[in-house]
C-alpha cells in the first residue's frame, strides 16, 4: 500500500513538474473564418453576400474611421464609414479603428474614452446590434510604444463595463517587442515589403520578408489569428506602371510555414479585403485553400 501511495505521490510531482516547465498554449477567444471590410462606404453587393455564405464567414472586421494627427487639435476622427447598407444578421461585427502612428508620440488621456463613445455611437445609430469586440489597429514602433500600450490598456478599461473584448493587428517587426495588452492579435501577413522600392519582387507578400520573423513567432504570448492579401497595388515609378498582385502560391508557402509555428494561427484567418474585385480574383477553391484550418 506504501509502495503505490508513493508511486502516484512521484508521478504527481513529476506531472506538475512538466507543466511547470512546458511553455503556456495559448488560446484564442474566437475562431473561424472572417474578412475585412476597408471601405468608407458600407454596400455588400450579391457576390459579397453569396462570399460570406459560401465561405461560412461569420465575422466581419469593419474599418469604422481612421485617427489622424491633426496639428492643431491632435488626434481627429477622419474618412468615417458610412452605412447605406446593412450587415447580415448572422454576421458579427468588430468595428476596427486605423490610427496613425503620430497620434500615440503625445496622447491625451482621453482618447481612448472618445474613440469607445463614437464606436458605440456609431453602432446605435445604425442598428448594429451583434458585436462584442472592438479592434486597434497601428503601426506603432518603440518611440510610441509606451503610449500606445498605455491607450490600449485605457480602451480595455472603457470595455470592461460592457463586456467587449479588445483586439489589435500585429505587424511582423511588432513581433519583437513586449505583447500589448490586448485579449487577441492578428498577425498581418501583408504589405510585408516596401512599395517605394522599385526593385522589390513583391511589398505585398514575400517569403524572404517574413523569414527573419519566424522564430519570435513560437514565444509570442499573445494569441493570434492570422490575416492574408487578396488584393492588388498599382503604382507608377518613373513612368512605368507597376501591379503587385498577391500570388496563391506565396500566400499557401507563408501560411504553411506560420502555422507550422503556431497552432492558433490556423484557428482564426482573416482575407484583407472583402470586395467584389478580389473575390473575382481567386477561384472558390483557391479561398478554400486559404480558409482552411
Amino acid at each position: 500500500m506504501r509502495r503505490s501511495v508513493c508511486h502516484w505521490l512521484m508521478v504527481m510531482v513529476l506531472t506538475v513538474t512538466v507543466l511547470a516547465c512546458s511553455p503556456s498554449k495559448v488560446t484564442l477567444p474566437v475562431e473561424g473564418n472572417a474578412v475585412y471590410y476597408w471601405r468608407t462606404e458600407l454596400r455588400l453587393d450579391s457576390t459579397e453576400r453569396a462570399f460570406l455564405d459560401r465561405h461560412q464567414v461569420k465575422r466581419i472586421y469593419c474599418r469604422y474611421f481612421d485617427v489622424v494627427n491633426d496639428r492643431r487639435q491632435g488626434p481627429m476622427p477622419n474618412a468615417t464609414l458610412t452605412f447605406a447598407d446593412r450587415m447580415p444578421e448572422d454576421i458579427e461585427v468588430v468595428p476596427t479603428v486605423f490610427i496613425m502612428e503620430d497620434c500615440m508620440h503625445h496622447p491625451s488621456d482621453s482618447l481612448a474614452r472618445q474613440i469607445v463613445s463614437r464606436i458605440l455611437q456609431m453602432n446605435e445609430t445604425n442598428d448594429i446590434t451583434n458585436v462584442h469586440e472592438i479592434q486597434i489597429d497601428c503601426d506603432y514602433t518603440l518611440r510610441s510604444r509606451e503610449a500606445y500600450y498605455r491607450f490600449l490598456q485605457q480602451v480595455r478599461d472603457q470595455l470592461s463595463s460592457i463586456n467587449y473584448q479588445l483586439s489589435i493587428t500585429i505587424r511582423l517587426h511588432q513581433l519583437a517587442m513586449p505583447a500589448p495588452p490586448a485579449d487577441y492579435g492578428i498577425l498581418m501577413l501583408y504589405n510585408t515589403g516596401d512599395p517605394k522600392n522599385f526593385q522589390q519582387r513583391n511589398p505585398i507578400l514575400d517569403m524572404r520578408d517574413v523569414m527573419p520573423y519566424i522564430r519570435y513567432l513560437k514565444d509570442y504570448p499573445l494569441p493570434m489569428g492570422a490575416a492574408y492579401p487578396v488584393f492588388t497595388w498599382q503604382r507608377t515609378i518613373h513612368g512605368v506602371h507597376i501591379e503587385h498582385t498577391a500570388d496563391l502560391g506565396d500566400i499557401m508557402t507563408v501560411k504553411e510555414k506560420v502555422e507550422h509555428e503556431r497552432d492558433d494561427l490556423r484557428q482564426l484567418i482573416l482575407t484583407y479585403h472583402l470586395s467584389t474585385e478580389n473575390i473575382n480574383r481567386y477561384k472558390t477553391d483557391d479561398y478554400e485553400k486559404i480558409y482552411r484550418h
